[in-house]
């Protein structure tokens, strides 16, 4: 299982956990039906609480959304050294008494199937939020299918990656249906997602079966209380860390994989990361060693060919 997280926790720079499989059948556990119950006191004060945040990262010129521009250049050496930093270190590591921030270097992990997505809700977020939401995730899965050159859809029926936006009453009741979703999922990966401090602001798990550098499933947890902007941020990145680029790092500009918050989705970077990430001369387990070279050679092709 591989954890990413986005949160205010400043430039340190968080790592993964070892890719572990939940197996077996998906029990018969509905998803919640789709009405909009009233929200609690605490979770109507995590959205002031948010908007709050949000209002004060735009007026710090944080949570950009112009993809990066004439102040933010950057070159195919600084290129390939952030696709090595986020796609081959991890966020996280497991311990006895739950996951710790601590960058650990790891193999090549992406998804060799198509990926395919599809949104839940809780029963507390409103019908024009999810809307609204499920529009933008729509949208945003075209373009990594675009970018990266690696089959992704929508399909409901049939999905491997869940999106999950709820609200702090809804995924305070979320573990049952966490567990049929990921069969198998280990206790660790269940805390992380029922116990959430308020400054992680969104997180994706993503598994892979028997210790197998390929993904399988993946579950991603939107903070329904979110404004439409940091909304949107979560979904860009926890999207994109859940096809592989699973860590942060203080150095990557421009890019949303950088906890200083200061690009709220994806630029021109971050699609050149991901480009690279499923480039066909890169193998799915690959070593950092041996996939650093091979790093430096397409991030010189791409930088070299053109906009992206």
């Amino acid at each position: 299982m591989t954890l990413a997280a986005c949160d205010l926790a400043g430039p340190s720079e968080p790592s993964a956990i070892p890719p572990t499989r939940p197996s077996g059948l998906v029990p018969d556990v509905p998803p919640p039906a789709p009405t909009s119950a009233e929200r609690s006191e605490a979770s109507r004060a995590l959205s002031v609480h948010f908007q709050r945040l949000q209002n004060d990262l735009l007026a710090r010129g944080l949570l950009r959304t112009d993809g990066g521009g004439p102040d933010t250049t950057f070159t195919d050496t600084v290129l390939a050294r952030n696709f090595v930093r986020i796609a081959l270190f991890d966020e996280f590591i497991a311990t006895p008494t739950g996951l710790r921030a601590q960058p650990t270097i790891s193999r090549l992990r992406r998804w060799e199937q198509p990926v395919r997505f599809t949104v839940e809700y809780g029963d507390t977020v409103p019908p024009d939020q999810r809307i609204e939401d499920s529009q933008n995730v729509r949208n945003f899965v075209s373009r990594l299918g675009r970018v990266s050159g690696h089959p992704t859809s929508m399909d409901d029926a049939n999905a491997n990656f869940h999106v999950l936006i709820l609200n702090e009453d809804d995924r305070l009741g979320y573990a049952d249906r966490l567990r049929a979703l990921v069969p198998g999922i280990d206790d660790t990966s269940v805390r992380a997602f029922m116990d959430v401090p308020r400054d992680t602001l969104c997180l994706v798990l993503a598994f892979s079966k028997d210790g197998s550098p390929q993904y399988s499933q993946a579950v991603a947890l939107i903070r329904g209380e979110h404004p439409d902007l940091m909304r949107l941020a979560c979904i860009h990145e926890e999207l994109a860390q859940g096809l592989g680029l699973a860590n942060d790092s203080p150095r990557a500009r421009p890019s949303i994989f950088n906890d200083d918050e200061e690009f709220g989705l994806l630029t021109t970077h971050d699609e050149l990361l991901l480009k690279m990430l499923y480039d066909d001369r890169l193998q799915t387990g690959m070593a950092a060693a041996e996939a650093a070279p091979i790093a430096r050679v397409i991030a010189r092709e791409l930088m070299n060919s053109g906009p992206v």
